[in-house]
């Protein structure tokens, strides 16, 4: 029996929640050693997981504004640490990611130095002095600090774009898994991932998801990490395989020298089903230039601190001291999961490759392939293909093809482990999608139902109106998402790389100079905004219609000269307009102090 105050008493609740977890793997995997299938050991775990976090989506259920804008501005730092990590760990990071590297070489290495380093951003640039102002959204913020309904509008609109199009990305992940494990059409499993993700954040809002979120992070990082030790102790790379990667590496490069490269010709890959890529590159596409790599990494930084629904995370905790520790943790529990992606695409690689292995492929005979059970599990879900496109009867380096998602939830099959794990993956996999697709619904709707509709539609609203509306926002807007991923219009990763452009493009200069600048004004930040966002978006659309772009800048890293525009617009219309305020500039001063009350409402 757990008494007294439930903050007090978080560890031991998800100490026992931890426990629960693990005998319910070990349950499942003597379920499977009793002759339980694999699609019901699938649907167990994803029933068991999703019915838990729906449970503590209701017992979170509030009717105060403060618990459901910033969960009452209680998280200690250690669970908000976790939260956030869960927010940040999306299904890109999860499901996509390790399929990046595995197909692009160490040029998709960048993701992970942007997203990591971007929490150094987070850290000293924004994260304490937005908690400080003690706003509920970033376009709040931006309300106050800029002055008039323009701003605050136009913050919502950055918002938005960028959320919608990252959410539209977790949803895809959560179809992807439901579709696999439930064996359900991609079509349909969106809108089952959907309902998931709305049970857990409809009555509680930011609360709800808060508990949800750290209990989505106990999951996925356990799903994450036990295949890759498990794995790399069969294959005999170590226990602890992250020391010995580049051992592994150059094991690859020995192995694909071994068996050469064909590059296929248009008439092979036409045969090829959508989306999927050959098992290896060329060098000459495997490897990025500095320039490619730096502008990754810079562009995902500089995303990484303009994305809404992270630095809601830190208007979470109870004072400005505590959100600069929760960047801490935060970048600590994120280091687990990223430092095991390189890994475990790595070893991915060598267990289809490397015939000295039982796992290998290369050399088998393409009937001998195409009669595996795990070939044909996901060939089935069309996420693997195989064609003797020589006609020489067995298995070449380019006549292997798979899905870059199918990477991290397909490897455990691959590798020999029990399906169970399988089972597991396909849980954190949910989970990371699931909490990402929290937060970011979230985010819009809240932006919505605060900013546009209780500052500026009905400032007289009640609290039990506002919150009504934020949770028919709640369904439109995960509705349209879902809607848009069953269209499959953009991968995930490629749909999220978006996302954090879309959001430097207009976000990052009004946040930072906000803060930084306090000549910074309405106008200018109107300029930044507007600006940024419709150059970054204009320039994304010429380049993905044939244009040479400048500077090596990519449809990746559009955000670089969004945000160029943006800065440029701001300083000029800042400077050739009138300065804020003294009361402006104060609360700019106030809001860098890191004692004392916060400035909006007085609150610590």
């Amino acid at each position: 029996m757990i008494k007294g105050n439930f903050i007090d008493n978080l560890p031991k609740v998800y100490g026992i929640y931890t426990g629960g977890f693990i005998a319910f793997i070990l349950l499942m995997a003597i379920g499977e050693s009793m002759g339980m299938s694999a699609k019901a050991i699938g649907i167990c775990f994803v029933g068991f997981t999703i019915f838990i976090y729906a449970a503590i989506g209701w017992l979170s259920r509030t009717a105060q504004a403060s618990n459901y804008y910033v969960a009452g501005r209680s998280v200690p730092t250690v669970f908000n640490g976790m939260a956030t990590a869960a927010d940040w760990m999306s299904g890109a990071s999860f499901v996509a990611m390790a399929g990046g590297i595995y197909f692009k070489g160490y040029g998709y290495m960048a993701l992970l130095v942007g997203w990591t380093g971007g929490y150094v951003l987070v850290a000293t640039l924004l994260a304490p002095y937005l908690r400080k102002f003690g706003c509920y959204t970033v376009p709040d913020f931006v309300g106050t600090r800029y002055g008039g309904n323009a701003a605050r509008l136009l913050a919502v609109i950055v918002l938005t774009v960028a959320s919608f199009t990252y959410v539209t990305a977790q949803i895809n992940a959560t179809g992807t898994i439901a579709a696999v494990a439930l064996d359900i059409p991609f079509q349909y499993a969106v809108y089952v991932g959907l309902v998931s993700i709305l049970l857990c954040s409809m009555l509680g809002g930011m609360r709800g998801v808060t508990w949800t979120q750290v209990a989505q992070y106990i999951v996925l990082i356990i799903a994450y990490l036990l295949p890759v030790f498990w794995i790399s102790n069969n294959i005999g790379a170590g226990f602890f395989p992250h020391f010995m990667l580049a051992d592994e590496v150059a094991r690859i490069g020995e192995l694909e020298q071994q068996f050469g490269f064909v590059k296929n010709s248009a008439a092979d890959l036409a045969t090829v089903p959508k989306g999927l890529a050959g098992i290896t590159k060329a060098h000459s596409e495997v490897n990025a230039t500095p320039w490619a790599f730096i502008s990754l990494a810079l562009a995902m930084m500089m995303g990484t601190a303009s994305l809404p629904h992270v630095m809601m995370r830190f208007f979470t905790t109870p004072s400005v001291k505590a959100a600069r520790k929760s960047v801490g943790w935060s970048v600590f529990f994120i280091f687990l999961l990223y430092s095991s992606a390189p890994m475990l695409a790595t070893l991915s690689k060598l267990a289809l490759i490397d015939p000295n292995l039982p796992t290998g492929i290369i050399g088998k005979s393409i009937a001998e392939v195409q009669a595996i059970d795990w070939y044909q599990n996901w060939n089935s879900a069309n996420l693997m293909f195989v064609s003797d496109f020589n006609g020489n009867g067995t298995v070449e380096l380019n006549e292997f093809f798979m899905g870059g998602k199918a990477v991290v939830l397909a490897t455990p099959e691959i590798a020999g482990l029990p399906y169970v794990i399988s089972g597991l993956v396909a849980a954190g996999g949910l989970a990371a999608a699931m909490s990402t697709a929290d937060g970011l619904i979230l985010a819009i709707a809240n932006a919505i139902s605060h900013d546009v509709y209780y500052k500026m539609v009905d400032p007289k609203a009640e609290t039990a109106k506002r919150l009504v509306v934020a949770r028919v926002l709640l369904v439109v807007i995960g509705f349209a998402g879902a809607t848009i991923a069953a269209m499959e219009i953009q991968g995930i990763l490629g749909s999220v790389i978006w996302a954090f452009d879309f959001a430097m493009s207009g976000l990052f200069w009004p946040l930072v100079l906000g803060v930084w600048w306090k000549r910074a004004n309405k106008e200018g930040a109107i300029a930044g905004m507007a600006l940024g966002l419709i150059s970054g978006f204009a320039y994304l659309i010429w380049v993905r219609n044939g244009g040479s772009g400048f500077l090596g800048i990519t449809q990746l890293t559009f955000g670089i000269f969004g945000s160029t525009v943006s800065l440029v617009a701001m300083i000029v219309v800042s400077l050739m307009t009138s300065e804020p305020s003294a009361a402006t500039q104060k609360m700019v001063d106030d809001s860098r102090v890191p004692a004392g009350n916060a400035v909006i409402g007085g609150q610590k």
